[in-house]
């Protein structure tokens, strides 16, 4: 029987480079789903301060980052409350929480990282499905989706795991099946076979989390989280 093992969390990276919306105006007269003059200024601010959060990061100055980030995430959460179905403002509030979890992974933080996730995965939905084109976001919520499964699965929580891998799997083998060279959704396609594999009791998961984990780590594409999962699953299989 192979041995149990827990998925490694995903290494945490950066966001995508990603543009900031433009300064919001304000209307003659505020409308239902239109800001206030005061959550316009806010929001204008949050822009700054997100900008300088990007920078502070690609800098290396997550403390700086981090701090800008969660000055900037209540204006952004205001807007798209006030109109959700403003695209450019979901994918910003998106993106924000995704580089603040980035820059709070950097710092330790995992609680914060996590949180943050389970925040910013509904608003990764929206615009996977808003856009179903950008294999980009796809990848980034599949990989949330993955990072948030770990976390369970790292307390045994192997019901609440199953079904943030089963939406990562269906995710990634989009990515793969549009792009089958490409080693970024490969990884995020193994790393959501490996916890199906734990969490679905489905041999056929588990053979092709094997599968395919023998082959990236024979051509060197697998990357450093997933390759101590199949190097356990690979020895415990030979032994």
């Amino acid at each position: 029987m192979p041995r149990s093992f827990v998925a490694a969390l995903l290494t945490l990276s950066g966001p995508l480079a990603f543009s900031a919306p433009a300064l919001a105006q304000q209307a003659a007269a505020p409308a239902a789903g239109q800001m206030t003059s005061e959550q316009i200024a806010a929001f204008n601010q949050a822009v700054t301060d997100f900008t300088a959060g990007q920078t502070a990061q690609q800098a290396g100055d997550n403390g700086t980052a981090a701090a800008k980030y969660d000055a900037a995430l209540p204006a952004i959460r205001t807007a798209v409350e006030v109109d959700p179905g403003k695209i450019e403002n979901v994918n910003f509030l998106a993106n924000a929480l995704y580089a603040d979890a980035a820059a709070q992974g950097a710092l330790g933080r995992m609680d914060r990282v996590i949180a943050l996730y389970g925040e910013a995965a509904p608003h990764w939905r929206k615009l996977v499905e808003a856009k179903p084109a950008d294999a980009a976001s796809r990848n980034i919520f599949a990989g949330i989706l993955v990072q948030m499964g770990n976390q369970k699965l790292a307390t045994q929580d192997k019901t609440g795991a199953d079904p943030l891998y089963k939406e990562a799997l269906t995710l990634a083998r989009k990515s793969v099946s549009e792009n089958g060279t490409d080693a970024v959704s490969r990884n995020i396609l193994l790393s959501a076979l490996i916890g199906t594999s734990q969490t679905a009791n489905d041999p056929a998961l588990t053979n092709e989390a094997l599968s395919m984990g023998k082959a990236m780590l024979s051509d060197g594409t697998i990357d450093a989280t997933n390759k101590p999962s199949v190097e356990a699953m690979t020895g415990a299989k030979a032994g």
